[in-house]
């Protein structure tokens, strides 16, 4: 996983990439009526329900903004909003709340969407051991925003990218030549470099399952659209000898089925890839 440095230099990349692709060289909008002397108040209003997200963000937002906005937050991440709730206050420039707004707006909006997408998946499956986790099926350039979502939502981060796991899908284990093939390469690589990595390894059948457990070392396996009946049965295979997660083709009706096989864990790319964006809008107080 990437370390909190990591994570913060990302969210302070993704914000002022953000103000550069919105701004420009002016909010000449603003600049044209407002005077630069104005000050106002303004207010974060939800107009949908469900959970939401992105209120840590925004709060960096406006303080890369104009550290001179002050906020008055009413509702955290994670809570359980519904139409009509007012999420925080901004008080301060009349320009710097315009400029940040639809960078706060954006985020918030499809944070809340990811997050509450992810409570729902989290919720079917309460009272198993598995733990839902998100995928790198995200967004170009927001990803650590819509992995974060994931964490507001009450799910837990997969790999954040290619570089801090070793997940060796089908296609590697065709282009290596076969799974223990694959497998052998990977840690005399691992070996080479020097790199501290886990190995996860995806099986397509109970037969790859089985290969893959004569290999030493492998962290993690992955179901690729197995069935209930063969998920059951690769359970019972594994015994414990390393993680089980599934995947592929996953929803809400069939979630809670694959979690009380015995899996550890469930990866669903829809939580980040085929969510509706909360309705959220920020209101200027008069």
């Amino acid at each position: 996983m990437i370390t909190q440095e990591q994570f913060d230099n990302e969210v302070k990349m993704i914000i002022a990439n953000a103000i550069r692709e919105d701004v420009g060289d002016g909010d000449h909008s603003s600049l044209a009526c407002i005077p630069a002397t104005a000050r106002g108040r303004a207010k974060i209003l939800v107009k949908d329900k469900g959970i939401i997200g992105g209120v840590n963000f925004a709060k960096k937002v406006f303080a890369y903004v104009d550290k001179n906005l002050r906020l008055d937050v009413k509702i955290e991440d994670g809570s359980e909003v519904t139409f009509g709730d007012v999420v925080m206050y901004i008080e301060g420039p009349s320009q710097s709340i315009l400029k940040a707004e639809r960078t706060v707006l954006n985020a918030m909006q499809r944070m809340s969407a990811i997050a509450t997408k992810t409570r729902t998946f989290v919720d079917l499956i309460k009272g198993t051991k598995t733990k839902i986790l998100d995928t790198r099926k995200t967004t170009p350039g927001i990803r650590v925003l819509e992995k974060w979502a994931v964490k507001i939502g009450g799910g837990e981060n997969h790999r954040f990218a290619l570089y801090d796991m070793i997940m060796l899908k089908d296609n590697h284990i065709d282009f290596a030549g076969g799974i223990t093939k694959a497998i052998e390469m990977t840690k005399d690589y691992l070996r080479e470099t020097g790199k501290d990595l886990l190995i996860m390894v995806e099986a397509r059948d109970l037969v790859e399952v089985e290969e893959i457990l004569k290999n030493e070392g492998v962290y993690r396996i992955l179901l690729d659209n197995f069935d209930f009946e063969d998920t059951l049965k690769a359970v019972k295979l594994i015994n414990g000898k390393c993680l089980i997660e599934s995947s592929g083709n996953i929803n809400e009706a069939t979630v809670r089925h694959y979690a009380e096989c015995g899996v550890n864990y469930i990866s669903c790319g829809a939580l980040t890839h085929s969510v509706h964006n909360m309705d959220i809008s920020l209101k200027a107080i008069k």
